[in-house]
């Protein structure tokens, strides 16, 4: 049984070709990919997968936990698995590029925020928009 397969069963869906077909370009993808990135990945692999199927599998993936949704500001939603470490994100506002961090005193002062305020920080999704610093003259 291969990894994928492992994984889909885990997540109580049923093995499929689309489903496993989606799974891989997830999993060798080390960026955010549209709905859109995936069926051309599928089309460029020559797989018979409609755009329908991707997003319908897509949506069963991330009700099973198996990957995060993102909407950064007003492009298309993307997807990443979920590989269980917490990361926040910068989009670059000229280029579009997402970048991965994390930062122990960001969480920190999240945490610390939300108890000031008499809260317990349960979970959070931080963005940066960002734009390349210019030449120094």
């Amino acid at each position: 049984m291969s990894l994928e397969d492992q994984e889909l069963k885990r997540a109580g869906l049923k093995v499929t070709l689309p489903r496993i077909k989606i799974l891989q370009i997830l999993e060798i993808s080390e960026l955010h990919l549209s709905a859109e990135d995936i069926y051309q990945n599928l089309r460029d692999a020559e797989e018979e997968v409609g755009i329908a199927t991707v997003y319908r599998v897509l949506a069963q993936f991330e009700g099973a936990g198996l990957v995060i949704r993102h909407n950064f500001d007003n492009g298309p939603a993307v997807y990443e698995l979920d590989r269980g470490d917490h990361h926040d994100h910068m989009v670059c506002a000229v280029t579009g590029k997402v970048i991965e961090f994390h930062d122990i005193e960001i969480e920190k002062l999240q945490r610390k925020i939300a108890r000031k305020y008499g809260y317990q920080l349960v979970d959070h999704n931080l963005v940066l928009y960002v734009k390349p610093l210019s030449p120094e003259r």
